[in-house]
């Protein structure tokens, strides 16, 4: 997020860098680390491919672990130094700062959230007993650890309201242990699942168990656990022969009487698998749906069931059925496919209640069960709405955001169409002040691909304003506008926050999403590019002031765009991303994204994968820009291997005096928990880096 200083001001820096590490140890210490280079090969078909910094794949040696030491000492260094630096943290902290809901959980009239507290480091777990009820605290993770490393997950409540299922997570890791809280003895019960990535808990209506999907080293498996029972013995209900190449996710029925199997092949939207069990009667798994290479979801209703699909229709529809006969010859359109995505939908009070995306904004719409009757609940701005609420209350909650629009969370009465804030962030700046745009541009192959711009009002197109450009690309996400902090300090300094809605997402369909997968990923950063371009061309900003950042698979995009066109960004931050494209596959969550990547291990698919992959295409002698990577061992997703590897090999081989630095959390990852004083630094690092890099000055 900013603008770059004099050249001579970055030599400067880089160089007192060297020396800071060098006050940290006995003797003078280099800065960056060096990095030792291994003759180390893959052979792919007729094709050798040098890996020199494989050895960094092993996180847990003396070696690694010494280089990832060097390398904090050197950022560090680095940052430290950066003027400005602490009034950045304030002005992130006053942002921060304040009471954080999560949309709320209702059961048999108690309302249950995640609530972090302004002056707290941690969400918590509360419970309203009642709707006007003061919130209690029900499990209070700022106990667990000094270091407020170990936060809790809100997982499921029973039907009656009593119990809690809660996840501890260490760091920044996917997996956490789940707990169930008693409310009528405000005690834990004695069982705890094992640490795991879960993908569903459905609480029995008894209160006597619960359903449970999670990963396991051999693929995803759904298992029935009876309270007061040893784990270890619990009975598995489905998935014996799933690989880790595909995804299984449960819904029960609120009665308890149907519970619901979702397959999905990977993240390639290849094709997805249905499946119900009726369980009050003791019956076999049924097929709802196997033979189709389309995308199907059910939500469970009352009696039926609820399919959104874009099988024979790209913008997706709904079709419902009777739970009693599930099979396609009883299936019944009941929302049809309109211009706009339909993106997700939830059965509340009786009725459907659905959420569109019209040009990657949002738009919500309810139904009759029956798909009549349709009614638009007026939103604040362009933004973006998630909805949540149960099919036996007529309750809706909904959470609006957009970038001059914190967050908010309503409440919505079906019953009488009233509205109310159910919670909203009190954050200290005046969103009368920013102003929101969304442009159009072409690709390098002509195809229009849209852009939203933030910015503070009164901006001028004189081609020297800071620019962050931001965008994703992938399995089937959205980027709509959102609210943080960090964008809020980016415009008030003078900065442009763009954000791309870039092919291999889902704002436009699956279309779009295929337009940008496999083969066809090349596009995606195409379309990046073809993004920073139009920011010049428009007189936004020049190259000297333009950045990047991306994360994950965006983190995959930023690399990517800085190995093909360094000579267009001043400086990038690239956050947990995937960066060995060839090797990606043998590590965490790897065999999951072969849909939407391929795999090198398939000649056809190495060629391009090679092609692009970042790390493979780092050359000597090129001038990279500035680029600060960003990692920990807590991530448990996508392997920190990728940012190790790809920081050594940039560092040896870039032929310009812009840092590569690389910024490690040992319990950093991708699913969040960390306590906020630590996001505040992440994000005052990454702004504070972006500000030196672009020669914005600090107010």
């Amino acid at each position: 997020m900013r603008a770059f200083p004099s050249l001579g001001f970055a030599l400067i820096l880089c160089a007192g860098l060297a020396a800071a590490a060098a006050g940290q140890a006995a003797s003078p210490a280099k800065c960056p680390p060096p990095a030792r280079t291994d003759n180390i090969t893959d052979t792919y078909g007729s094709t050798v491919v040098a890996d020199p910094y494989q050895w960094l794949e092993d996180q847990k040696s003396s070696e690694t672990r010494a280089w990832i030491d060097a390398e904090d000492a050197c950022t560090d260094a680095a940052l430290s130094k950066i003027p400005g630096r602490e009034a950045i943290a304030k002005r992130l902290a006053d942002l921060y700062h304040n009471d954080v809901y999560s949309l709320p959980i209702e059961r048999a009239g108690r309302y249950f959230f995640a609530k972090r507290a302004a002056d707290q480091d941690l969400s918590l777990i509360y419970m309203r007993s009642g709707r006007t009820a003061p919130d209690q605290v029900i499990v209070d993770p700022l106990t667990w650890s000094k270091d407020r490393s170990v936060s809790a997950t809100l997982e499921a409540v029973s039907r009656d309201g009593a119990l809690v299922f809660y996840g501890r997570r260490e760091g920044g890791q996917d997996e956490i242990t789940l707990h169930v809280l008693d409310l009528k003895t405000h005690r834990d019960l004695p069982d705890v699942l094992p640490s795991a990535a879960y993908s569903g808990v459905m609480p029995t209506p008894d209160d006597r168990g619960v359903y449970y999907a999670k990963a396991t080293p051999a693929g995803p498996r759904a298992y029935y656990h009876a309270l007061g029972s040893d784990p270890a013995r619990d009975q598995l209900m489905f998935g014996k022969d799933l690989g880790k190449d595909k995804e299984l996710e449960i819904d029960l029925s609120e009665d308890g009487a149907y519970l619901a199997y979702t397959v999905v092949y990977g993240t390639g939207s290849e094709k997805t698998e249905l499946y119900l069990q009726d369980l009050k009667h003791h019956g076999p798994v049924v097929t709802v749906v196997n033979d189709i290479n389309s995308q199907f979801g059910e939500v469970l209703a009352g009696d039926s069931l609820y399919i959104q699909t874009n099988w024979k229709a790209p913008r997706w529809h709904i079709y419902a059925t009777d739970l009693a006969a599930p099979s396609r010859d009883h299936w019944r359109e009941v929302i049809p496919q309109t211009d706009a995505l339909l993106d997700g939908f939830a059965p509340v009070g009786g009725k459907l209640v659905a959420e569109y995306l019209h040009d990657a904004t949002s738009e919500i719409k309810i139904f009759d069960a029956d798909g009549k009757n349709a009614k638009s609940l007026p939103l604040p701005s362009l933004g973006s709405a998630t909805i949540t609420g149960r099919w036996e209350s007529p309750e809706l909650f909904y959470a609006f955001t957009s970038f001059n629009y914190p967050t908010t969370n309503f409440e919505y009465d079906l019953a009488t169409s009233k509205s109310a804030i159910w919670s909203k962030l009190s954050v200290p700046m005046d969103p009368a002040s920013f102003e929101t745009r969304q442009v159009w541009y072409r690709s390098k192959d002509g195809t229009r691909v849209s852009m939203f711009l933030f910015y503070k009002k009164g901006l001028k197109l004189d081609g020297n304003n800071p620019v962050l450009l931001s965008g994703y690309g992938g399995f089937d996400v959205n980027e709509t506008p959102y609210y943080a902090p960090a964008q809020i300090v980016w415009a008030e300094h003078g900065g442009v926050f763009a954000d791309a809605n870039l092919r291999g997402g889902g704002e436009y369909g699956e279309q779009w999403h295929q337009a940008g997968m496999l083969a066809k990923k090349q596009n995606v950063f195409d379309d990046f590019i073809a993004a920073g371009e139009y920011l010049i061309a428009e007189k936004y900003t020049n190259s000297s002031k333009l950045a990047i950042v991306g994360g994950s698979n965006g983190g995959l995009l930023v690399g990517a765009a800085i190995t093909q066109r360094p000579d267009l960004f001043r400086a990038a931050v690239c956050a947990y991303p995937l960066l060995d494209m060839l090797r990606y596959q043998k590590f965490e969550d790897g065999p999951y994204w072969i849909a939407e990547y391929g795999s090198a291990d398939n000649p056809k698919q190495f060629e391009y994968l090679y092609k692009y992959s970042p790390y493979a295409t780092v050359k000597a002698g090129a001038k990279y820009p500035a680029t600060l990577f960003i990692t920990g061992d807590g991530d448990t997703r996508v392997a920190p291997l990728h940012a190790r590897k790809m920081a050594a090999r940039m560092q040896a081989a870039t032929a310009s005096d812009r840092p590569i630095l690389l910024l490690y959390d040992t319990k950093s990852g991708h699913s969040g928990g960390r306590p906020i004083s630590k996001v505040i630094d992440e994000n005052r690092d990454i702004l504070g880096f972006l500000f030196w890099q672009l020669g914005v000055p600090p107010q």
